[in-house]
């Protein structure tokens, strides 16, 4: 595995200046992040836990939701599709992708499901006590699987990338799945995967899935601790998914591209880590925006180890917006040159 040089900021700066002339359609588990948050001054008498006197509730979209909306704070079209419950966190979900420029009307009511919610309680120094998740975790079927498949080939016309973004909550199914990579192979687009490993042969024809490195050991039964490791984890994981390429992403160590007949080694660029939660919705929001906008694989997989680098800084399911993409290249491209 050999290193290539990283993006040049003006290579960078053309591929980011084309994405607001992109757009990606984002197909997966849309969900509802809520944050309880508030100050922590005491130790429960009841039981050794603390107490977190509310202040406020966040609301932010998680899930493929968060995926579009990372495309949206980085200038391009984002279209989605997902299902959610009757309920008020489908109502709260909705509220979150208005403010954030991204149409609801992808998504599909099933009356039987609960919007997949995750519930923090966090204290005001972002340090989390607890999570509470609710959720309908069924694959879905009948009239909603259906309606699923027609919103996405109706918004998939107009989307030069698409996103199957799973998280094992029943919107990603075979039939889903097998009906993008169709359209996108019909059609000569991207498809990238964010894959959850009991779905494994669900992505065969996708063109690259994007496992992080817990991911791809369990996939390829090979420990993931160096560079060569990832590669032949990789191999395995191509082989298993029958994808083309393979993005794993490792942490503080950075990614590992596994191309045709190359592998790419691209360290890791964060300055400072808050949290991780959601950074890889990030990663391939921005991995699939700059191939929408005419990247090659291995240099939107360097704009999306940059995106991460900054993401991770954040608190909670966070996104980047162009300018700080951008600015991260450069800061990290100045400091190679002193």
């Amino acid at each position: 595995m050999t290193d290539r040089p990283l993006l040049p900021p003006d290579r960078a700066r053309a591929i980011v200046e084309r994405f607001p002339s992109a757009s990606v359609l984002v197909v997966g588990d849309v969900m509802l992040d809520h944050f309880v948050v508030g100050p922590v001054n005491r130790i429960s008498p009841e039981a050794p836990v603390p107490i977190v006197e509310h202040d406020h509730d966040v609301y932010r979209a998680g899930g493929a939701a968060n995926v579009a909306h990372n495309v949206r704070a980085l200038g391009a079209g984002a279209g989605l599709v997902g299902v959610v419950g009757a309920d008020q966190a489908a109502a709260d979900l909705a509220r979150e992708l208005d403010r954030a420029g991204i149409s609801s009307a992808g998504l599909v009511t099933d009356s039987a499901r609960r919007t997949t919610t995750k519930l923090r309680i966090v204290t005001n120094r972002n340090q989390q006590v607890a999570r509470i998740d609710y959720e309908t975790d069924e694959e879905i079927a009948g009239d909603i699987e259906k309606a699923v498949r027609e919103n996405s080939r109706r918004l998939a016309a107009t989307a030069r990338v698409v996103v199957v973004s799973d998280y094992l909550k029943g919107t990603v199914t075979r039939a889903v799945v097998g009906d993008l990579v169709a359209m996108c192979g019909d059609r000569h687009l991207p498809i990238v995967v964010d894959p959850k490993i009991p779905h494994i042969d669900y992505y065969r024809g996708a063109t690259v899935v994007t496992p992080n490195h817990h991911e791809a050991e369990v996939a390829s039964h090979i420990r993931v601790r160096s560079d060569g490791d990832a590669e032949r984890a990789a191999r395995v994981f191509r082989e298993r998914a029958g994808c083309a390429h393979v993005l794993i992403t490792r942490g503080e160590r950075g990614m590992s591209l596994l191309e045709e007949d190359a592998s790419t080694h691209l360290p890791s660029v964060a300055r400072e880590v808050a949290g991780v939660t959601g950074a890889g919705d990030t990663v391939v929001a921005t991995l699939a925006l700059a191939l929408a906008a005419g990247a090659s694989l291995a240099e939107a997989a360097a704009l999306a180890n940059h995106a991460a680098g900054v993401v991770v800084a954040k608190f909670g399911a966070a996104t980047v917006s162009a300018g700080e993409l951008l600015n991260a290249i450069e800061r990290d491209d100045s400091a190679r040159h002193q």
